[in-house]
Parts: C-alpha cells; structure tokens; sequence
C-alpha cells in the first residue's frame, strides 16, 4: 500500500469512528450537561440526527474496509441505497413531530433543539447522500474555491457507481 493510499486509510477510518464518537458526545453534552427538555420534538430532532451520524459512520467504516481491502466498491450498498429513501420519510414523520410540539408548546425549549438539530439530521442527510457540504480539509476547500460549486459525496458516487454496475 502506498503511503498515499494509507493517509487516504486512516483518513476515511477517523471519519467513522469521530462519527460514532459524535453521536455519544452530542447525547451526553445535550441531555447531560446541557439538560435539553426531553419533550417529543427535541427527542426527535436528537434522534434523526443521531440515525444519519450512525448511518455515515457505518459508511465511513464499509468504505474503509474496501480500501483495505482494495475491493471494487464498499459492501452493503444496497442497503445505503434504502436508507437514502426510508430517511427522507423519517425526517419528514420528524418535522410532523418538531412543528405539533411547536403548535402544542408556542416554541421555546421545549421545541427549539429539536427544530435545530432536525435542520442538522437534513443537513447531514444532504452531505451524506447527496452533495458534500463539510469541507474540512485544504484539498476539500481548495477545489470548492477553485470549482465554485459542491460535488457529489462520496457515498452518492459509490451509490451511482453500483447502479451503473
């Protein structure tokens, strides 16, 4: 393995397990140390984002173990292709809970975690499945400056790859 090819390796591996981390860490800082109301909209916002950091986790991990493995796409992408789908009606049955919390409680605490971090769970959503909105290194920002335009994910080309296949 190249030296290229292992940075590239370690990379995509931090990737997922700084994804299941996040999900511990936003829990325990939310509902520990911040003491987010537990109402239904703000568990539903805290879940849907926790699903979607889970689902990019376990996608970081499947790419990893392809790399390793010098495989010509990661395992388990016909599952990923039902989770694009099924997530776009969990978020949807989760903005349906976040706004009747928000008619029930007129907002406040109560409600606005939730509609926050369920802005998230869509965001990471996007990011995931469709278009690459974190850019978190030089070469991500560089090309974003250079393109002027977002590209697709990396879960979304191996998804087009396997279709195409």
């Amino acid at each position: 393995m190249s030296s290229e090819s292992a940075r590239v390796l370690r990379r995509v591996r931090t990737l997922a397990v700084l994804e299941f981390v996040n999900i511990a860490l936003i829990a325990w800082v939310l509902v520990g140390v911040l003491r987010m109301p537990v109402t239904a909209a703000n568990l539903a916002g805290l879940a849907l984002v926790l699903v979607v950091l889970a689902e990019g986790g376990a996608y970081w991990w499947v790419k990893s173990v392809q790399l390793a493995a010098g495989a010509a796409a990661p395992a388990g992408m016909g599952v990923f292709r039902v989770l694009d789908r099924v997530n776009v009606v969990v978020l949807a049955g989760g903005a349906a809970v976040v706004g009747a919390g928000a008619v029930e409680s007129g907002g406040g605490a109560g409600v606005w975690p939730g509609a926050a971090l369920w802005v998230f769970a869509v965001l990471e959503q996007v990011n995931y499945f469709h278009v690459q909105l974190s850019h978190d290194t030089r070469a991500d920002l560089s090309r974003l400056v250079r393109s002027r335009r977002l590209r697709r994910s990396h879960l979304r080309r191996d998804l087009d790859r396997g279709r195409a296949a």
